[in-house]
């Protein structure tokens, strides 16, 4: 679902960046996250949904950006027919001792809901 392209301490005491390329094929699940700093995101390719909460629902196409705020639930989902690709950058407080850098959903320190388990890699 999603890779690290970087993940490094930045200017600011306690803070550091993570950015990642998320992909979600079709097939996904709705998924509810949260992350404990703010996300900016950039739609590279598809259609998702973002039910950030607070907000009024939005769908962000290819050359769209989204910033959601620290520890809000944003479930998304693909609405398009083929896979999406998003630049996920997070900037949070420094990873705790024994985290590892791992895939935007799936890192307990970021995740607070899931909808449903995720699908089994292949």
């Amino acid at each position: 679902m999603g890779s690290d392209l970087q993940q490094h301490d930045l200017s600011v005491p306690g803070r550091e960046v993570v950015q990642q390329r998320v992909d979600i094929g079709p097939e996904a699940p709705l998924v509810k996250r949260t992350h404990p700093g703010e996300e900016i995101i950039y739609m590279m390719e598809g259609s998702l949904e973002y039910q950030v909460e607070g907000q009024p629902t939005r769908t962000c196409h290819a050359g769209d950006a989204l910033t959601v705020p620290a520890g809000v639930v944003h479930p998304v989902r693909n609405v398009g027919i083929g896979n999406v690709a998003e630049l996920a950058t997070l900037r949070r407080r420094e990873r705790q001792a024994g985290h590892h850098a791992g895939r935007v959903s799936a890192r307990p320190s970021d995740t607070a809901i899931l909808s449903s388990p995720r699908p089994a890699e292949g």
